[in-house]
């Protein structure tokens, strides 16, 4: 049940990606709109055909995908939000109830995951899908605008969006080739053997900027916890759970601080149209450190 609903949700998805494809060949003054086109309807095919292809084509088109990318073939069209008096009008009538339908993304996700065996995915999935429903009654829009906004705002954020798929796959590449087991062997000669603080140091560490390089601290975790969690920390007594839930959040404070963690720093950059590309890095920098830090000394004493 849980597969055959997680299916239905990436057709959806895909569905949404191709529309995009579809808006932007349809654009007439978009200058990109061959490669803008191409580059969403491959993304929405993988969505949807995924399984039923070729790993190595899967693999071909990906780096169609990346070479439409790197060579700036992939922009924003023309489409145009409602005027600003509009959306002032409607923000006044509406007031803080529009952040309701955010909130009830997380609400539904954590209730799904915790109370029901479909687990976490399929919960953001139903998330996403009562946070449409909330956004319409709140709005009192009509739902033919549903397309056209879904692909204004997918062609915003641009090709950033493939990233976290990329990032976590990367993550099991390199638990795959045994990188853990390299980079156990090269703080060897680096953690003083039986050494607390310094096995805490170099993992947390290790985890925020492992964490900054592949954007996604769930793809870090699994490779430095391997490499340091485990030989310089668990096997010196440290309980496993405190390890892996610090270790886990402090992944997090890199994603703060890296433009790899596309979804959360470049994004909203693009969304709100801000002036400094860096500007959600360089705001979150102080809170980040200050976290790690933090995240370093709870380890010290609750792990052992």
């Amino acid at each position: 049940m849980v597969k055959t609903i997680l299916e239905i949700m990436y057709i959806a998805a895909g569905l949404v990606s191709i529309t995009t494809g579809v808006y932007a060949f349809l654009d007439k003054t978009h200058k990109k709109r061959y490669g803008t086109s191409l580059f969403w309807t491959i993304f929405g095919t993988i969505f949807i055909f995924g399984p039923m292809l070729n790993p190595a084509l899967v693999g071909g088109l990906l780096l169609v995908m990346g070479t439409l990318t790197v060579t700036r073939n992939v922009t924003f069209g023309s489409q145009t939000n409602s005027d600003e008096k509009y959306r002032e009008e409607q923000s006044e009538k509406i007031g803080n109830k529009i952040f309701i339908p955010a909130l009830s993304i997380g609400i539904v996700a954590f209730s799904v995951a915790q109370f029901t065996p479909l687990g976490g995915l399929v919960g953001l999935g139903l998330g996403a899908f009562v946070a449409l429903i909330l956004t319409m009654y709140y709005t009192k829009e009509s739902p033919k605008y549903i397309p056209y906004d879904s692909s204004r705002l997918l062609q915003q954020m641009g090709a950033a969006v493939i990233l976290p798929q990329l990032l976590g796959s990367l993550g099991a590449l390199f638990t795959k080739a045994g990188v853990g087991a390299v980079i156990a062997t090269m703080m060897a000669g680096v953690v003083p053997e039986g050494s607390k603080i310094a096995g805490i140091v170099i993992y947390c560490i290790g985890m925020a900027v492992f964490t900054m390089i592949m954007g996604n601290a769930f793809a870090a975790f699994a490779v430095i916890t391997a490499g340091i969690g485990l030989p310089f920390l668990v096997n010196i007594g440290a309980n496993p759970a405190v390890v892996g839930a610090l270790g886990l959040t402090s992944g997090y404070c890199g994603t703060l601080l890296t433009p790899m963690a596309a979804n959360f720093n470049v994004v909203p950059v693009a969304i709100l149209e801000m002036k400094n590309k860096n500007g959600v890095i360089a705001t979150q920098l102080p809170i980040a450190i200050t976290l790690l830090i933090v995240q370093m000394f709870l380890m010290y004493f609750l792990a052992f």
